[in-house]
């Protein structure tokens, strides 16, 4: 009887378990400024667009949330917006002069990464710590 009970209950409670809502928390640290704001995209594997969030910034860090994702996987992208304008601003010869990263932190070479080498997976609710980079030093 008592293995009846537990086979149930592990029949019943399976679809709960694999459809499991998780969270991801991206904890942005060494921002060179204060001022402006970090604009954050999360993509699923299909390049769909989870989450789009605008956050502020305080003591030059930015902790950003987001619950209820499935498991897979995922890829994000943000900027610091230093002056609020919405637009990752380049110099003339296309080098951004705000603060940028990208899941997995691939090496930045001519251009953004590939959307495959900012791929990662989240079967787990995880915290992922990062640092933008700044190519020009203001």
């Amino acid at each position: 009887m008592k293995n009846k009970l537990i086979i149930s209950l592990v029949f019943y409670l399976m679809p709960l378990v694999l459809c499991a809502q998780l969270s991801l928390t991206i904890e942005i640290d060494g921002l060179r400024k204060n001022s402006g704001q970090i604009l954050f995209e999360l993509k699923n594997e299909k390049e769909e667009l989870i989450a789009g969030i605008i956050k502020n910034i305080d003591n030059n860090k930015c902790t950003i949330v987001i619950e209820n994702l499935k498991p897979g996987n995922y890829s994000f992208k943000f900027f610091h917006d230093e002056n609020k304008n919405k637009k990752l601003d380049v110099n003339w010869l296309g080098i951004p002069k705000e603060g940028f990263c990208f899941s997995n932190n691939p090496s930045i070479n001519f251009g953004p990464p590939s959307f495959g080498q900012t791929l990662f997976e989240l079967n787990r609710s995880k915290v992922i710590k990062c640092k933008p980079e700044y190519l020009l030093k203001l």
